[in-house]
């Protein structure tokens, strides 16, 4: 058995680019599906991936972690940054579909077979307006309320926000209440039975983001996400030791090292590994079994498309520090349209049942895709008030 090609469908999807990656072989019918999308970085990752389908064409798909030696090591360059690291996760992923459709069964089987019986999924609120930060009593606290009880009312009994402003690298006390206001309409809104998670997209300074964690700690989060940049690990790990919050981050890790450093140090309670980044479903098993060692929970970065999301499911059913998936579904009316998915959702708690379909029990509709062709990003900037360039 050979790959005898490796293509990409971009499908243009308002916010990003999904790409994905389509392995082909030489058996009639046997293909994998992959997801490689990199918001603002879609060219470099189709050449990337371009490039390492000359490492692979006429390979064995089946010996996958021979093939991602091959992807990471080769051509001198270790596939460390987010481009390539995406390109070889995007590539890893349709090979473990592959594996599965080859032997009959879900990825997960391949695995070790199920950990638990069920995944819980949380959705995503957004973000505030940075216009209403200022305000005493920031008429974005009622607009977040009123999606926390939204988010319930369509079975979620988690979700997170980013009601943490940017901010410049110190600021007084305008910023925190406003995050306080904003939390505290978000707990009252749905109660103590609902988790509430909050992302800062590493935006504070690691004082800045201390000061947020400690003002949001009375609100009982389920985790803190990204307080400061990951390339300050001494900083976020004073962050964790300073609250009883679990802090989260490892969104923009690529690789095994990088996270073996974060948990050294104890930087956080979750980490977050981004399936389509980090290195594919196989680096994404040795950094779970980095954070069994360390027992640390795992909740992966999942904003993409639907492979992403197949794939993360996969992968959490038979991950025993796995604790939650992210989900997206209201980016596109048409999401639906572009795939067909093995698992089923229940609405009720927002939990997905599992996958019987060989592989990661997906089909993408490539003519579906052909609508959204690519469109480049709308380029995202963001200033703080004295003109200087802030973290998008």
């Amino acid at each position: 058995m050979k790959i005898t090609a490796i293509e990409t469908l971009v499908c243009h999807a308002r916010m990003r680019n999904w790409i994905f990656v389509k392995v082909l072989t030489d058996q009639p019918g046997l293909w994998g599906w992959g997801e490689a999308t990199l918001e603002w970085h879609t060219k470099g990752v189709v050449g990337a991936i371009q490039d390492l389908s000359q490492l692979l064409i006429g390979e064995d798909p089946r010996r996958i972690e021979y093939l991602w030696q091959m992807m990471y090591r080769q051509h001198f360059w270790h596939g460390n940054g987010a481009v390539r690291g995406t390109a070889i996760s995007g590539i890893d992923i349709a090979l473990w579909d592959i594996a599965g459709k080859i032997l009959g069964v879900p990825c997960h089987r391949l695995w070790g077979g199920r950990v638990r019986d069920y995944i819980r999924l949380y959705c995503h609120l957004g973000g505030g307006r940075m216009e209403d930060f200022y305000d005493t009593k920031p008429a974005d606290a009622d607009r977040f309320a009123e999606l926390a009880q939204q988010a319930v009312e369509e079975g979620f009994t988690a979700f997170k926000s980013m009601a943490v402003p940017e901010t410049l690298p110190l600021e007084g006390l305008r910023p925190v209440k406003y995050a306080e206001a904003c939390v505290s309409a978000m707990r009252d809104a749905v109660g103590d039975h609902i988790d509430i998670m909050v992302d800062c997209h590493a935006r504070p300074s690691p004082r800045m983001g201390l000061l947020f964690a400690k003002a949001l700690e009375p609100f009982g989060l389920y985790f803190f996400e990204e307080p400061c940049w990951p390339e300050v690990l001494d900083d976020m790990a004073l962050i964790q030791q300073s609250v009883k919050t679990p802090i989260a981050s490892g969104e923009r890790l690529i690789g095994l090292h990088a996270f073996r450093d974060m948990l050294d140090k104890r930087a956080v309670s979750v980490i977050q590994p981004d399936i389509t980044h980090c290195g594919g479903l196989s680096e994404a098993r040795k950094i779970s079994s980095l954070a069994e060692a360390y027992r640390v929970s795992m909740a992966p970065h999942n904003p993409q498309g639907p492979v992403s999301t197949a794939a993360s499911i996969e992968f959490g059913f038979a991950t025993p520090s796995y604790i939650i998936c992210e989900s997206v579904h209201k980016d596109v009316e048409w999401r639906q349209d572009v795939v067909s998915e093995g698992f089923e959702v229940q609405k009720e708690g927002r939990i997905v049942l599992p996958n019987n379909k060989p592989g990661l029990g997906i089909e993408i509709n490539e003519a579906e895709v052909k609508k959204h062709p690519f469109q480049q990003e709308i380029v995202q900037r963001t200033f703080y008030q004295d003109g200087s360039v802030g973290d998008w």
